[in-house]
């Protein structure tokens, strides 16, 4: 069985996390396609270090790094809304376990009493990622990305701790 484990993401990280945020088959899943310079994601990085509010959680089984996971709470509240990718080339099912250990630390270490996203309507490996992991769609905004000329629905998804709490007893 892989050792798998999460970590707060440091400096000798950049490099890897950015070419796995710009790489095609991550960058076409994002709210902002373009790709990221060096310099905007070392500001990215720099302006995450000073805001108590968010983190970045590296992903790793047996050592090796395989997704970054982001936490940005709201202010002032036991809420923060997260968001993920893993390295592109990682094996098939690297997703879950990844998901798995960061809603742990979300609930368990960082005392939250929910989470939550938004998935863009065509990314359907990240709706059943999210479900799979017992989210519940609580909204969806019509019409709410534009890419391409082209608009696209967005799905809000969330999950309370005491949900999370039950859902990995029964199924985990």
């Amino acid at each position: 069985m892989a050792d798998r484990r999460i970590r707060a993401m440091i400096e000798s990280d950049l490099e890897q996390v950015l070419s796995w945020r710009n790489h095609p088959d991550i960058r076409e899943n994002m709210f902002t396609r373009q790709e990221i310079s060096q310099s905007e994601h070392q500001a990215w990085f720099t302006g995450l270090q000073r805001d108590p509010l968010r983190c970045a959680l590296l992903y790793e089984e047996d050592g090796l790094p395989l997704g970054v996971i982001t936490l940005r709470r709201l202010q002032g509240m036991s809420v923060a809304e997260w968001g993920f990718y893993r390295d592109p080339g990682a094996p098939k099912g690297t997703g879950f376990p990844m998901g798995v250990l960061a809603l742990d630390h979300a609930f368990k270490f960082l005392g939250l009493h929910k989470v939550y996203g938004e998935v863009i309507g065509s990314n359907v490996a990240s709706i059943g990622f999210h479900r799979r992991l017992g989210f519940l769609q609580e909204g969806l905004l019509r019409d709410h990305f534009e890419t391409n000329g082209c608009y696209e629905d967005v799905l809000c998804f969330g999950i309370l701790a005491e949900e999370w709490k039950s859902m990995r007893e029964q199924k985990l």
